[in-house]
């Protein structure tokens, strides 16, 4: 913002301007005091973003009317992503993430339904064992009373 010789901004607009930086400055260095999960990268950027509104196409903040950005950039200038890009390539590597997070997330649950279904198809392969066991010891043991019973009462 220019400012006066003795220091005061040149207009009442560019003191308010001034106010809300410095305010919404304070209020993201509270932020980050309590928060670790605050990126400092870029943040004086945001917080003219969110006080001034976004840039106006062709035109270099805080350098006056008739600069644009490769005057104040030079020509190289095409190498940078604008943010939206920026945003929209973000955008399009998390949803490539979701995408394979799902794709792994299926592989996963179908292996553990062939896991379950192998288990189920082994529990009832040992329970189907433990009934023949039981019926076999079952018949031993009838075929051993009968025999009890016989050596009891001798024929006569």
């Amino acid at each position: 913002m220019h400012r006066k010789k003795d220091g005061t901004p040149m207009t009442s607009e560019a003191a308010e301007i001034m106010e809300k930086l410095k305010d919404k400055k304070a209020e993201y260095e509270a932020t980050a005091s309590t928060d670790s999960s605050v990126n400092f990268e870029d943040i004086d950027n945001r917080i003219i973003n969110e006080v001034l509104g976004p840039e106006r196409y062709g035109r270099v903040r805080f350098q006056g009317s008739g600069v644009n950005s490769t005057q104040y950039f030079g020509s190289t200038l095409h190498q940078y992503m604008s943010s939206g890009s920026q945003s929209q390539a973000e955008v399009q590597r998390l949803k490539d993430q979701i995408v394979q997070i799902q794709a792994s997330t299926d592989e996963q649950i179908s292996q553990l339904r062939v896991e379950a279904t192998t288990r189920e198809a082994e529990a009832a392969a040992r329970e189907a064992e433990q009934n023949r066991k039981y019926s076999e010891l079952q018949l031993q043991l009838q075929s051993m009373m009968t025999m009890f019973q016989q050596f009891q009462n001798p024929p006569s």
